[in-house]
């Protein structure tokens, strides 16, 4: 998904939420996309702004090894040894949400944050 796609789908859809990254880049994702990931992991329906606080404030960021404009932010979950991860693709200053669930271990992966 390109840049010029990600502006055209968002005009037509209800954001539901743009956070900026420690890497200086901005996540979004629309209201329609975030029910798309929640019939996938009904279990982060209440956990929005635990997505969030992933994106603006993680406690490690890994680069995918499959695509590297992919990138994961964890952040530690309310249970011990679970964290949130927020899966966001990039393009410049402009980003988007790929998925986001819960886990138990980190993936690997080049280690970008905390540097």
């Amino acid at each position: 998904m390109g840049r010029v796609t990600l502006a055209r789908e968002m005009d037509v859809e209800e954001e539901l939420f743009a956070v900026e990254t420690p890497l200086g880049f901005t996540v979004r994702v629309t209201q329609r996309y975030w029910a798309t990931i929640l019939a996938k992991h009904p279990d982060l329906g209440s956990r929005v702004a635990d997505i969030q606080t992933a994106l603006r404030d993680p406690q490690e960021i890994r680069r995918s090894r499959r695509d590297s404009a992919v990138l994961l932010f964890y952040r530690t979950d309310d249970l011990p040894r679970r964290w949130v991860v927020a899966v966001a693709k990039h393009e410049g200053s402009d980003g988007f949400l790929v998925t986001a669930y819960r886990t138990d271990a980190i993936k690997e992966g080049a280690r970008l944050w905390p540097k």
